[in-house]
């Protein structure tokens, strides 16, 4: 045997060994998938072992191997080998013995793989004649899971790794874990929110965008989707007219198609939505002024005030997505419709995640006091209310100055990555248009007449550049399918060039 040998029968206390003969192969591939270059090595050996006793391929009795072995083996210091042990020794997955060894002590929970039985087409029938709708059949944006694998990431509202503060996130999680904190944060607030956060999204968010709103007019979500769900469920109707940009935002567009049959497209121009006669006979209104989704076009000051004046005159609730603010400082920001609104017709939804990581699902909205006290009932029956963790190290992370001083660095980023694009991309595409409002993380770029960008982008990621085909956009996919996004939000500085080459070699034999 070899020198990581498991216990013999009568060693392990009656229990067989599952662990093969060659053991160097068997504890190599336990552990294969450790990342050696990356953070909290310990953790991930405790994890892999903790997986290995659960699923029994570590069954009760086997000897691991010594510290020193296992630390040659994996390529990593002994000392977090030990570290590693004593832990699960103390969460009583493993015993030590005095000059013996460690050995594992957890019963697993299963002994071997279960079959996954192959679902059978009635069983698949006799579900989908019961589902009272079938949200998997709508269009979605689609990105790769593995997009961080690609070399040219152009994808929207995801992140650039080397941009997320990690030190200044990290003290405010460890603040967040004091006794004190944890205090604050542990219980349930049913139906409320933490209110250190709602106060630093009153005192520090909020007012960048020219919002002043109380306590009781604020209310946070699992990201901005969550308040739009929430919002529709409280204000859709069967028979209630929504309208909706198009081309325009697809889970919007799908969460207020799941409630009624009656979403009605609003055309869009280089000002954002048309206040023309389809908007003046919605009841409700989803409306992007800030950054026309996708089209990036900021709608002007006389625009806005045009939208409230008629939405005041034929009684129209707005729902303003404010998806895109604060990111990078470029020309004169305008304010959004909420800040202008006088007779409370605007149902703000905001987001702290597309500032910092989408992971991170923290949103928000703030509306009529009447109107978030009907939503947070709303979400009391879904989820309560987002994890209290979250919303203090996020509060942490605003009121110790740390969110001003990440919003600039983010914004000198992007600001370099738009100014190169715009040179880029007439000597890349010179046979397509392009637009991106001032402040905008994204391109929305129109390829001549015929063109199927669907097609493109599968030519393009097999070359490594992701970008956004542009027909899922629209309520008639023909209408913009020679039209794709391209975000510069989560692909490196130094990548950008090589990358819009590619994507100009790949247009070119289209």
């Amino acid at each position: 045997m070899g020198k990581f040998a498991p216990l013999r029968r009568s060693e392990a206390a009656g229990q067989p060994s599952a662990v093969p003969l060659n053991d160097f192969l068997f504890w190599g591939s336990l552990f294969r998938g450790l990342d050696r270059g990356g953070s909290f090595l310990q953790l991930q050996i405790r994890q892999m072992i903790v997986s290995a006793i659960e699923d029994g391929r570590l069954p009760l009795g086997v000897r691991m191997p010594s510290s020193r072995d296992l630390a040659a083996l994996l390529k990593v210091s002994r000392n977090t080998i030990v570290i590693a042990y004593e832990q699960l020794v103390d969460q009583n997955f493993l015993v030590s013995r005095e000059r013996s060894g460690y050995f594992v002590t957890g019963l697993p929970k299963q002994i071997g793989a279960a079959q996954e039985p192959a679902a059978s087409e009635v069983d698949s029938r006799r579900w989908t004649e019961r589902f009272a709708l079938r949200p998997s059949t709508f269009r979605n944006i689609v990105k790769p899971l593995d997009w961080q694998a690609y070399p040219y990431p152009f994808i929207f509202g995801q992140f650039d790794p080397s941009l997320f503060p990690t030190n200044n996130w990290r003290e405010s999680a460890r603040a967040a874990l004091s006794v004190p904190e944890i205090n604050n944060w542990a219980r349930d607030m049913i139906d409320g929110d933490d209110p250190a956060l709602i106060e630093q999204l009153q005192r520090q968010v909020l007012p960048r965008r020219g919002i002043r709103a109380r306590a009781d007019e604020i209310m946070l979500t699992i990201g901005a989707q969550h308040a739009l769900y929430l919002i529709a469920k409280l204000f859709v109707r069967g028979d209630t007219l929504v309208g909706m940009e198009d081309p325009g935002y697809p889970d919007a567009r799908n969460i207020f198609g799941l409630l009624t049959p009656n979403v009605t497209p609003l055309r869009v121009d280089g000002e954002g939505v048309l206040p023309d006669d389809a908007f003046a006979r919605c009841t409700l209104a989803y409306v992007t002024a800030s950054h026309q989704c996708p089209t990036t076009a900021a709608m002007s000051r006389a625009r806005r005030e045009e939208i409230l004046d008629i939405a005041k005159t034929r009684d129209i609730v707005l729902v303003e997505d404010d998806y895109e603010s604060d990111l990078i400082p470029e020309g004169n920001e305008l304010p959004p419709l909420m800040s202008l609104d006088r007779d409370q017709r605007v149902l703000y939804v905001g987001s702290l995640s597309k500032a910092l990581a989408p992971g991170l699902r923290l949103g928000y909205v703030v509306a009529p006091a009447p109107v978030i006290r009907e939503l947070r009932a709303l979400r009391r029956l879904m989820l309560r209310h987002p994890p209290l963790n979250n919303q203090r190290v996020a509060a942490l992370f605003i009121g110790l100055g740390h969110y001003r001083s990440h919003l600039q660095q983010v914004g000198r980023v992007l600001l370099e990555r738009a100014r190169l694009l715009d040179e880029l991309l007439p000597r890349a595409l010179p046979d397509c248009r392009w637009q991106r409002g001032a402040g905008s993380t994204s391109y929305w770029i129109s390829c001549p007449d015929g063109t199927d960008t669907r097609r493109l982008s599968e030519a393009a990621r097999a070359e490594g550049v992701v970008i956004e085909p542009g027909d899922v956009f629209s309520i008639n996919p023909d209408a913009t399918r020679h039209c794709f996004r391209l975000g510069f939000s989560s692909i490196r500085t130094d990548r950008i060039a090589p990358g819009v080459t590619k994507l100009g070699e790949v247009f070119a034999r289209r």
